[in-house]
């Protein structure tokens, strides 16, 4: 989350949409029945309006995804990988640059003139180089079999969806939409390109020495880790704004059919410890410049505040806000910051028409922890809603809550979230550190259990060690084997 001026011109750049899987892979539910064949097109250079397209595209995706995320080791470990890579494609000519993202999403992008963009979450989540290898060679599929260009339709399109912001704060039922679901993929390419990009890439890794498996269990991974962030409801997945795509398991299957045309399994370089020796260090899910979240508890030591969600609440902090939303979906919360004149009276704010259908009977003015605030209540037809707004500082903190079933249990959990909002001590803001990957060798006497509790994560160790480590529920680990863990 930025302060209101990182944020101005940046809050209508990435919006929640995409609920379950807003991954550069995900997809949809049919899959071809045999191995995809590819026939590339001849690729002409860019034209100018392209060029153009591709540099707002950039920005967007810089501004969206956390800025570029600097290290000098994991940059040199994939621009090794892409020299390697492009030197067994099909376009050995063509040039690209690789910017690492400074996100825990997993996602990546490719631009039409080369531009390739991965997350540092994506990088974290793979667990060799061949695994890193067949997202970059996908994404170097889109960029040869001439995809990307679509990109510049995508913008458009994203521009268009980008209005769905002001329909949070001016239409209750698309409001409550937009707070149940997750981050907008800026990269979504139709079906059969996502199939024909995963043939070429898997050719290309195997061509170059990798194994071509690689593509099969990274998606694999990225399914697991979609399941553990927003579980697999299906009320979640009618939210999948990529549901026009290839389904995972469709594509995992069609990638390990492309892989045997290859070699058999455990063929190919996979260079799990050298990969794994190069993630020692990284930064592991938030960056502390744009807060942290901590369990229920929001922690941004910059901007000097914290606030603990409901209970039962899982909060994802994006660019443009905080988002959460309660075990069963029934309940969801938007915490966002904007500038609002001194002399304009919070509830004057509330009722000032940034959200459609307040009660004006129902809003209040009150205190926060010393700090001035104001509520009010909004219906639609199927979520019932709680603002409230909070100025601290020069900047004013919109909370929506949102509710189907609104009662007096829910309506004070809502209250007492509120009331948790404070100023951060100058010894929390100290103590707010970000996670990092360590790299751990197995003993003779660790289990995943052992290691697991290791995970300076707040819920779920274990699982959330079995998905960093590509690992399923009954897998084992063997004594000399090299884990991945996250501390402080």
């Amino acid at each position: 989350m930025r302060t209101a001026g990182q944020k101005s011109g940046r809050l209508h750049a990435r919006i929640a949409l995409a609920g379950a899987l807003a991954l550069l892979l995900a997809g949809c539910a049919a899959a071809p029945s045999a191995v995809h064949r590819v026939s590339l097109p001849k690729v002409a250079p860019a034209p100018v309006q392209t060029q153009a397209a591709s540099s707002r595209e950039r920005a967007r995706i810089l501004g969206s995804y956390g800025g570029i995320y600097q290290d000098a080791r994991l940059q040199s470990l994939i621009e090794k990988t892409i020299d390697r890579l492009t030197a067994a494609s099909e376009r050995p000519d063509l040039k690209y640059n690789v910017t690492i993202l400074n996100s825990p999403a997993v996602n990546a992008f490719a631009l039409p003139d080369g531009e390739l963009f991965v997350t540092r979450g994506l990088i974290a989540l793979a667990n060799d180089e061949s695994e890193l290898a067949s997202v970059l060679s996908h994404e170097m599929g889109h960029v040869i079999a001439h995809h990307a260009e679509i990109r510049e339709d995508k913008a458009r399109q994203a521009a268009l969806i980008s209005h769905v912001v002001s329909d949070v704060l001016s239409d209750p039922q698309t409001g409550a939409l937009a707070l149940a679901k997750s981050k907008l993929a800026l990269a979504s390419f139709s079906r059969a390109q996502e199939f024909e990009a995963d043939g070429i890439g898997v050719g290309i890794s195997a061509r170059a020495g990798f194994d071509p498996y690689g593509a099969a269990r990274f998606l694999t991974d990225m399914q697991r880790n979609a399941d553990l962030k927003h579980g697999s409801g299906d009320e979640q997945r009618s939210f999948d704004f990529l549901a026009a795509h290839p389904a995972t398991p469709d594509r995992v299957r069609n990638a390990r059919q492309n892989a045997r045309q290859f070699t058999a399994p455990g063929g190919g370089k996979r260079g799990r410890d050298e990969y794994l020796s190069d993630l020692d260090g990284m930064v592991y899910g938030e960056d502390p410049s744009e807060g942290l979240v901590r369990g229920r508890r929001f922690l941004h030591s910059k901007l000097g505040f914290t606030f603990v969600a409901p209970p039962g609440f899982t909060l994802d902090n994006t660019a443009q806000a905080v988002l959460g939303l309660s075990d069963g979906g029934g309940e969801a919360l938007r915490l966002d910051v904007v500038k609002v004149p001194a002399e304009q009276s919070l509830a004057d704010y509330l009722k000032s028409g940034w959200i459609e259908n307040v009660d004006p009977n129902s809003v209040k003015e009150f205190t926060v922890n010393g700090f001035s605030a104001a509520a009010a209540s909004a219906k639609g037809n199927e979520w019932s809603f709680r603002l409230y707004a909070v100025r601290f500082g020069s900047d004013v903190y919109r909370f929506i809550f949102a509710a189907r079933k609104m009662n007096e249990s829910v309506d004070r959990a809502f209250r007492a979230s509120i009331e948790s909002f404070r100023r951060m001590s100058l010894a929390e803001s100290q103590q707010v550190k970000p996670l990092h990957i360590k790299i751990v060798t197995v003993g003779p006497g660790d289990t995943i259990d052992t290691l697991a509790s290791r995970m300076a994560v707040s819920d779920r160790k274990r699982d959330r060690f079995l998905v960093l480590n590509g690992l399923a529920a009954r897998d084992t680990i063997k004594a000399g084997e090299k884990v991945k863990i996250a501390v402080e």
